[in-house]
């Protein structure tokens, strides 16, 4: 049985950017070991949230707590405590790319963890073969399939132990035949008890993992429930319409 415990919570979050209200009081628990996945329009303030949460954009009103604990954005100690609990997976992965796959997952534990560069170069081995990449570690990035970074990427954020998951559109950036093995490996970590926060577009995907959707549009979220009540038949909910909208692109482009 998932213990219960409150891992996040964010609390009446605000965030301008160039002059417009980005965020509007935002709020949201996240339970250990579950899943909440953030659907919407592009622009709906989704990838601002994760970021915030993170503290790459320091919120300008509201509050974020981890595992009880209030984050100061003002304070280095409190920032550099919450980044190494808190995994990010972005779109563009984000790798260093003079490093090798190996390289790029141990350079946190090295810099960060200070761990010394054997344990390291073991526990980055061990993540890499985690997210199915055992055989790559001395490739470079330009030497790697986009499905393959997402995933050196992935094994990057595990190997710091993270309370919780942050994923901003982990497969937008993929070509189609490359998504499944990123939402493979993110199923994995699903039903390994992982605790994640994902923005995505891949709903049916998600819907049979998420515990909850939470709806944003204008910098609010305006829905939220079991993806089993928003999406059933006949639901006029709002993230309803969303999703036959997304399938008729989607049908329009033959995918």
């Amino acid at each position: 049985m998932q213990n219960e415990s409150v891992v996040l919570r964010v609390e009446n979050v605000v965030k301008h950017l160039g002059g417009q209200r980005i965020l509007d009081e935002v709020s949201l628990t996240v339970k250990k070991g579950r899943l909440k996945v953030l659907i919407g329009p592009s622009g709906a303030g989704k990838s601002t949230l994760l970021q915030c949460i993170n503290f790459l954009l320091p919120p300008d009103e509201g509050k974020v707590f981890l595992d009880g604990r209030e984050i100061n954005g003002k304070s280095k100690k409190d920032l550099l405590w919450l980044r190494q609990r808190v995994g990010m997976i972005f779109q563009d992965f984000n790798l260093f790319d003079h490093l090798t796959a190996m390289e790029n997952v141990r350079v946190a534990l090295i810099k960060v963890k200070k761990m010394d560069k054997r344990t390291a170069t073991h526990r980055a081995m061990e993540e890499l073969a985690r997210v199915g990449l055992a055989d790559k570690p001395g490739l470079y990035p330009a030497q790697l399939s986009g499905g393959q970074k997402q995933r050196v990427s992935v094994a990057r954020a595990l190997a710091m132990d993270p309370a919780v998951m942050l994923l901003d559109e982990p497969t937008s950036a993929l070509d189609p035949e490359l998504i499944g093995e990123v939402l493979a490996v993110i199923r994995d970590l699903a039903d390994a008890g992982m605790t994640m926060i994902m923005a995505t577009h891949q709903i049916g995907f998600s819907s049979s993992l998420a515990d909850e959707f939470l709806f944003m549009e204008k910098g609010r979220i305006i829905e939220r429930g079991a993806p089993s009540e928003l999406l059933a038949r006949g639901s006029c909910s709002r993230t309803m319409a969303f999703c036959a909208k997304l399938s008729e692109l989607s049908g329009e482009m033959g995918g």
